[in-house]
């Protein structure tokens, strides 16, 4: 069984960054994905009612009140909705309309009322995947499988996929001494082997297409450095995995190198952000990197996933005013991220140990204040 989710495209997140109403409610949740899904209605349901308290107390009308807690018992109620879900639930919902995301994500339990939505959870999904392929590649099979923690891998079918090396070259074995234009033996076994990674990258192509998630490879050589020299796919993870050892080892082996590759990836951000420092293009100051975020000068943007500042961050100038305490005003983390995001920069929610300095949020300018 796999993970069912469905992660938010750039322009969905668009529109809950840009979305604006009276009444916003957005609420977090810990799924379960091989479940029934009940404890995960009762926990809807009473996220639903702390909210509608909420909006009680904030003088909601009785209309927009109604609309938001009709839509919420709606989605209680749906049974197959809950048949498939994955390790966290995000709604979304205005007097208006509702949206929902399963994220593969394990995300804190949470309701938020406000005027707009709170988004910041939502971009840890984005940050970081926690989801792979792993391509399982010898000589006599291959297979495409989808990893996600926790479950047992799916094998992904694909359309015209190889079965070995010798059926994908046209031979009853790749042993066969006939020559191969002028190369025999192992030469010709090589220059099979690479047609056959060919025609299995060419296979797997149309399944990636469009996605940023890590390609593991299971091989061992020569196949493992014949495929990485034809291989399209850009995010191939560079660490190969042992194929032998069953799915429960490939799952464990897999789970290690995703890890790394998260690692690298921040582990290069910070490296940027180390550089950027001494050319005086980094600030971690969070009322610094609203004013830097409204300006459209961040070119990317760390923020504590867990951090709550509340306040108001001014349209034109970015001047926060905070408010202690007031959960009525929407967080200032979420509007600096939706400022840097409307202005294409790059967002890193994560926790409070990886950001630079220390604080709740630091930023690498595009350029040094003043030039």
């Amino acid at each position: 069984m796999s993970l069912h989710t469905d992660m938010p495209t750039p322009a969905q997140v668009t529109r809950l960054l840009t979305t604006r109403s009276p009444v916003a409610v957005s609420l977090y949740l810990p799924t379960q994905p091989e479940g029934p899904g009940d404890g995960e209605r009762i926990d809807l349901k009473n996220l639903a009612g702390e909210a509608g308290a909420q909006l009680r107390e904030g003088d909601a009308g009785r209309d927009e009140l109604a609309s938001v807690e009709e839509q919420l018992a709606d989605l209680v109620e749906d049974d197959e909705f809950w048949r498939f879900q994955a390790r966290s639930l995000a709604v979304f919902v205005t007097p208006a309309g509702l949206t929902t995301f399963r994220l593969p994500n394990q995300l804190s339990r949470s309701v938020e009322v406000s005027d707009r939505f709170h988004v910041k959870p939502l971009l840890r999904a984005l940050t970081f995947t926690q989801a792979a392929f792993v391509l399982e590649l010898a000589q006599g099979s291959v297979r495409l499988l989808e990893v996600v923690p926790e479950l047992r891998p799916a094998e992904v079918a694909v359309p015209g996929l190889p079965t070995d090396v010798a059926s994908a070259v046209g031979k009853s074995s790749i042993a066969d001494r006939a020559p191969v234009g002028r190369l025999q033996g192992s030469e010709g076994q090589k220059v099979r082997m690479r047609q056959y990674a060919r025609q299995v990258d060419q296979a797997i192509r149309p399944i990636l297409a469009g996605q940023a998630v890590p390609l593991i490879l299971a091989a061992v050589e020569p196949l493992d450095g014949i495929f990485r020299s034809v291989c399209s796919y850009p995010h191939l993870a560079p660490t190969t995995i042992s194929p032998s050892g069953g799915d429960t080892q490939l799952i464990e082996n897999a789970r290690r190198v995703l890890d790394e590759v998260h690692a690298g990836e921040l582990r290069e951000a910070r490296e940027l952000f180390e550089q950027r420092t001494s050319q005086g293009r980094t600030v971690t100051d969070t009322a610094d990197v609203a004013r830097f975020a409204t300006a459209g000068a961040v070119g990317t943007l760390f923020v504590d996933i867990d951090a709550t500042v509340s306040g108001l961050v001014d349209e034109q100038t970015g001047e926060i005013e905070f408010r202690e305490g007031d959960s009525v005003d929407y967080g200032v983390l979420d509007e600096i991220a939706r400022r840097v995001w409307l202005t294409g920069g790059r967002i890193l929610a994560v926790r409070r140990e990886d950001v630079p300095g220390g604080g709740e949020t630091a930023a690498i300018l595009r350029f040094a204040p003043g030039a």
